[in-house]
């Protein structure tokens, strides 16, 4: 029983396994990249992804295929090429932080003014609404921002005031408007 087992995980040569493993956890990053881009409007770079995508998953796919019912290893590591090629994709996104937020952030109109006038300082555009609340008058902040300085932002709001009560939402449509020239540049 055992040597069956054996024979079965090691029917396939190791480089061949860990080539697969490797040639699809890149494929599917990018794939998960790719739709991300799209997704975001930017669709040259994300044509230029399928490209290599649709190369990487012709060459693997057809090396798994031939042969996967003498050697049903391949498939099995394909598979778990894929579930790591989403899950390592998935951090890629994250890490990069491609696309536009838009923050709110809900105030009272005491601290408010200060609060408006250090995001500006650092050059963040912010639009202020003044509210009412449920007790007082309160004072709405509208931050348009990339997605990489969301946490940044966060973090200079709760340093100011940490009973402000944030929100934040992904924008994919943005025209006219003012974006700081440096903070443009920085997709």
């Amino acid at each position: 029983m055992l040597d069956q087992i054996w024979a079965f995980l090691t029917s396939v040569p190791l480089w061949e396994l860990l080539m697969i493993f490797s040639a699809k956890i890149i494929e599917v990053t990018i794939g998960t990249m790719r739709v991300i881009l799209i997704t975001k409007g930017y669709r040259k770079p994300g044509t230029i992804l399928a490209i290599f995508e649709i190369l990487l998953w012709v060459f693997i796919a057809s090396r798994v295929i031939m042969g996967i019912v003498d050697y049903p290893m391949k498939g099995i590591v394909y598979s778990l090429g894929f579930a790591f090629g989403v899950y390592i994709g998935s951090l890629l996104e994250t890490r990069l932080a491609v696309g536009k937020i838009l923050i709110y952030v809900i105030v009272d109109k005491d601290s408010g003014k200060s609060l408006t006038d250090a995001l500006r300082q650092m050059g963040h555009g912010v639009t202020t609404l003044e509210a009412q609340g449920k007790d007082q008058e309160r004072l709405v902040l509208m931050i348009f921002a990339n997605r990489k300085n969301k946490q940044s932002i966060i973090d200079i709001v709760e340093a100011l005031n940490q009973k402000a009560l944030i929100v934040a939402n992904e924008v994919s449509i943005l025209q006219g408007g003012y974006v700081s020239p440096w903070r443009r540049i920085a997709k």
